[in-house]
C-alpha cells in the first residue's frame, strides 16, 4: 500500500480540475461553475452599470465582454499560481487547461449581451433589466443542468435553482435600491 505524499494533496475543490492531468480526465464533467459564476458577474455588471453617452447599447456590450474577459483572465491566472504542485512548473499545457476550464465565464456574457443589442427590436425600453432577467435566468439554468447531470434528486435540484435565484434576486433588488 502506498501512502499518499501530503506535499501533492489537495484540498477539496469544486471550483475545477486539478493542473496535472487526472486520471478520470474523459469522465463527464458536472462542473457549471464558471458559468453559474460568469452569469452572475453579468447580471451585477448590468445592474451597476448605468451607461449613458451616445452609445450606451454598445457600452454595456462592451463592459459585459471585456468584465468577462478580465474576470476569466483573473480565475485561470488564480488557479495557475495557487494550485501548482510543488516542483511542477507552469506550462503552456497547464494554462490552456485551465483557460478552457474558465471560459464559460466569458461565454455567460454572450446572452445578456445579445439581450442588450436586440432589446430595441423586442419593443423593450429598458435594456437592462431584459438582460439581468438573461443573466439571472441562465444562472439558474446552468445550476440546475449541473444538479441534473451530478444525479441530484428533483428536491437537490429545486434547492440548488432556488438558491442561485435568490442570488440572482438580490442582484435585482440592489439594482432598484440604488435606483440605477
Amino acid at each position: 500500500m502506498t501512502v499518499p505524499d501530503p506535499s501533492r494533496a489537495r484540498a477539496p475543490d469544486a471550483s475545477g480540475p486539478p493542473l496535472r492531468p487526472a486520471e478520470d480526465a474523459d469522465s463527464e464533467r458536472t462542473d457549471y461553475a464558471g458559468a453559474v459564476y460568469g452569469s452572475l458577474l453579468a447580471a451585477s455588471v448590468i445592474a451597476a452599470s448605468g451607461t449613458t453617452g451616445p452609445h450606451p447599447r454598445l457600452a454595456l456590450v462592451l463592459l459585459l465582454v471585456v468584465t468577462g474577459l478580465v474576470f476569466w483572465m483573473a480565475h485561470a491566472y488564480a488557479r495557475l499560481v495557487g494550485e501548482r504542485e510543488i516542483g511542477h512548473p507552469v506550462n503552456w499545457r497547464d494554462l490552456r487547461r485551465v483557460g478552457r476550464h474558465e471560459w464559460p465565464i466569458v461565454e455567460a456574457a454572450v446572452l445578456p449581451a445579445v439581450a442588450v443589442l436586440v432589446s430595441p427590436w423586442l419593443g423593450t425600453a429598458e435594456t437592462a433589466w431584459l438582460a439581468i432577467g438573461v443573466a439571472v435566468a441562465q444562472q439558474v439554468v446552468w445550476t440546475t443542468l449541473g444538479a441534473r447531470r451530478a444525479g441530484a434528486s428533483v428536491r437537490q435540484t429545486a434547492v440548488e435553482a432556488g438558491v442561485n435565484l435568490a442570488l440572482g434576486l438580490l442582484i435585482v433588488i440592489a439594482k432598484v435600491a440604488v435606483g440605477h
